[in-house]
């Protein structure tokens, strides 16, 4: 059996490669000897990573070659049907499931999350490429409704997200801080506002830090978070209790590190769910709906928007103590909301391999 897998690869960024992560080891959890192919930004990094086949997404020949000869094409997770970052993502990954129909082998929408989506085109390529998935599977209900409002008439199911069912438990953490009171993860990413927001964290972390809590920056998207985790430390008073996990580390270092806090800060969406996987509460800072979709499903807080300005420094530091003033029964009540979600996670896989196996 031979699968081929297109998403957000290649490109250094954590929570995709989570994703794919995750992914891989459901497809060989159910069908152990698969052939996988990932289509990818650096396909000799992503082929040594993962133990799989790789060859450059760019090139559309070879992504056409691959298809033709592969028992499906598995496309997602992740949010790679919206029109916010450039008009390109949209046109090229519908490209990729078109060319996979044009070689007759069926294609699969594995866990993605869709939109925002403004274009009107792009609401019309997408009900045509979309309407011909053999499964289509979304991570959230505003998703489904997206795919509804431009009309997609058949089955869509609501399922987690992949990165959600990877068990942290026995990842090894080599970033080991000095803990005095309490450890706080912090993902943060650049946004265009964040003159703005950057400022109020930094006096809510100051004011934490200076009552003994070590405050660990974990970098998600490599130097892009690093940078911007380097420019909020630099904003800070107390940087003496201030680290900065590497950039570059392991998707399970990554993972360890948010499990051994006591709580995540978080904007990225997968700091959000490695803290949910890893069983540690957190504060969601929103700039996007899947944000507060996520934090939605784990019952965990939102602190507010990024673009706007309906909370403050001091509303960060209460809603801070307030969750670590519980923690155990916080983190308790954590693991009971996802544990149903986290049993799930993997119901893609088994749906894709079973119709393989069918057809």
């Amino acid at each position: 059996m031979k699968v081929v897998l297109s998403g957000y690869y290649g490109f250094d960024n954590v929570g995709d490669e989570a994703i794919l992560y995750a992914i891989i080891h459901a497809l060989r959890n159910e069908e152990p000897t698969i052939d996988i192919t990932v289509l990818s930004n650096n396909p000799s990094k992503t082929a040594k990573t993962y133990g799989v086949e790789a060859v450059n997404r760019w090139k559309l020949p070879e992504v056409y070659e691959v298809l033709k000869s592969a028992d499906g094409l598995i496309s997602g997770g992740g949010s790679l049907l919206q029109d916010k970052t450039g008009w390109k993502t949209i046109p090229y990954y519908l490209a990729v499931m078109g060319m996979a129909k044009a070689s007759d082998t069926p294609f699969f929408v594995y866990a993605q999350g869709m939109g925002p989506v403004s274009k009107l085109q792009n609401k019309l390529m997408m009900k045509q490429v979309l309407k011909r998935a053999s499964i289509l599977t979304v991570r959230d209900q505003d998703s489904k409704d997206l795919l509804t409002k431009i009309g997609i008439k058949k089955d869509i199911s609501i399922v987690p997200d992949p990165v959600l069912g990877i068990n942290p438990s026995g990842f090894a953490n080599p970033f080991k801080v000095k803990k005095i009171k309490r450890v706080i993860a912090v993902s943060v990413r650049e946004w265009a506002q964040s003159d703005v927001f950057m400022p109020k964290l930094a006096e809510a972390f100051d004011r934490l830090a200076a009552e003994g809590n070590t405050i660990v920056l974990v970098p998600m998207h490599g130097k892009h978070d690093d940078e911007t985790s380097q420019a909020l430390r630099n904003q800070m008073k107390h940087q003496s209790f201030v680290h900065i996990s590497p950039f570059n580390a392991s998707i399970e270092n990554k993972m360890a590190v948010i499990r051994d806090a006591d709580l995540l800060i978080g904007m990225r969406l997968h700091a959000l769910i490695f803290a949910a996987a890893g069983r540690t509460p957190f504060i969601a800072l929103s700039y996007d709906p899947k944000i507060d979709a996520f934090a939605k499903l784990a019952d965990q807080p939102v602190l507010g928007h990024v673009e706007s300005n309906d909370w403050t420094a001091e509303d960060l530091y209460s809603a801070t103590n307030a969750q670590l003033s519980n923690l155990k029964e916080r983190t308790q009540h954590l693991s009971d909301t996802v544990r149903p979600h986290q049993q799930r996670a993997n119901d893609t896989a088994r749906q894709v391999i079973d119709f393989i196996r069918s057809n």
